[in-house]
């Protein structure tokens, strides 16, 4: 019988890359993850020594807790938590259970930009369209969920990123970019190994958009309108940031759930069966 604090691989993955995905706290030993340095999408290190730092980390948020194995550290770690109040479960049969299962997505620590003051910290051109919110949407829903995006004016990119150590994107001549005739959403999902059938599809529709090229999906216009509608109404890049995640967040689900769901007015339908 599962436990009432377990979480399985199934259940995890279909939550990664939605609002409701919980913490994913990586808490394998250092030496495990030196033999095989992978993250799940979304996951982010924490000492299994520090259990005060992650009490105070994980109040009132859901939070996965992830061992090697999915035995005695995980387990014990997630009991000691419900213990302080938080709401905490273990993955079953941790990150070797995850690694193993044909359908989940492993992200390579080494893809990771070094972090800033606890996070990743980026940074692009001001005004953004398509890439320069889909791509914030990605790191924070599949990469780095607290990670922060800096928008400045373009000639001041490269300064910033060199002043406070962010990482540019968007901006030609850098490496999170851009590459022939990909777009820099179709970089990051390449150089975070995120090949599922969903983000690649969602990709073509971003890439569409992104580059003018409608004739590669049906979508990609509605996506430009709504991106420069967005654009429109926000004065403050973060804001627009703000309201642009949720259209993302519904692109995605269209990506995963609806992309061969049509839509017709019924009682047209009624009326041509009618003159048949």
């Amino acid at each position: 019988m599962p436990a009432p604090n377990e979480i399985t691989v199934p259940q995890l993955n279909r939550l990664i890359g939605t609002p409701d995905c919980p913490e994913i706290i990586d808490i394998c030993l250092p030496e495990d993850v030196a033999d095989d340095p992978y993250l799940i999408p979304g996951a982010s290190r924490h000492s299994h020594a520090d259990l005060t730092g992650l009490a105070e980390r994980l109040q009132n948020k859901r939070a996965v807790i992830v061992c090697q194995k999915g035995r005695k550290l995980s387990q014990g770690i997630a009991a000691w938590l419900a213990s302080e109040g938080c709401e905490a479960e273990y993955l079953s049969g941790g990150m070797y259970a995850w690694r193993d299962s044909p359908e989940t997505q492993r992200i390579p620590l080494a893809a990771l930009p070094a972090p800033v003051n606890g996070a990743t910290l980026w940074v692009t051109r001001h005004r953004p369209k398509i890439d320069r919110i889909a791509c914030p949407w990605l790191i924070r829903r599949f990469v780095d969920r607290d990670a922060r995006f800096l928008y400045v004016a373009p000639e001041e990119v490269a300064g910033v990123a060199e002043r406070f150590g962010a990482t540019p994107f968007d901006v030609e001549g850098t490496f999170w970019s851009h590459r022939g005739a990909a777009c820099t959403f179709d970089t990051m999902l390449e150089e975070f190994t995120l090949t599922s059938e969903p983000l690649q599809r969602m990709a073509l529709v971003v890439r569409a958009a992104d580059t003018n090229r409608h004739d590669l999906h049906p979508a990609a216009a509605g996506l430009l309108a709504l991106s420069v509608g967005l654009s429109r109404q926000f004065r403050n890049d973060q804001a627009q940031l703000a309201a642009g995640l949720p259209l993302y967040d519904a692109l995605y689900r269209w990506a995963r759930d609806g992309y061969d769901e049509g839509h017709d007015w019924p009682a047209a339908r009624a009326q041509e069966a009618g003159k048949a």
